[in-house]
């Protein structure tokens, strides 16, 4: 599982510098992501065993957002489906391989999709 990086907020907003000309109000903070319309984002439908038990799940990654966006587009997605998942470090996992469902889901949502892999 990949580590999520920390940034200033994870730390309570604390900047230390020795700078005297440091001006916190130039300072962004940590990587912050831009809101894309559905149709400026590339995602792609991943089908994958590994790691699982054997069981297969249909993964999508590419996705940039809020947190709150992704997991609302993992819950639109399970619940079409009728199946089980989770949403977590911009990757939505959806239970077994419904990948050309998913794809026609996610282009009525106006989003670009790709399939990879077998």
């Amino acid at each position: 599982m990949a580590k999520k990086k920390l940034g200033l907020e994870d730390l309570g907003g604390f900047v230390f510098s020795t700078n005297d000309d440091f001006d916190e109000s130039n300072y962004t903070g940590s990587e912050s992501q831009e809101e894309l319309s559905p149709g400026d984002q590339r995602l792609e439908a991943h089908f994958s065993n590994k790691g699982r038990g054997g069981k297969t799940v249909t993964i999508i990654k590419g996705f940039q957002g809020t947190d709150e966006d992704l997991v609302a587009l993992g819950k639109m997605l399970k619940k079409k489906c009728g199946v089980g998942g989770s949403a977590k470090d911009g990757e939505i996992i959806i239970q077994g391989d419904d990948r050309e469902k998913i794809m026609q889901i996610l282009k009525k949502e106006g989003y670009n999709v790709k399939r990879v892999g077998g």
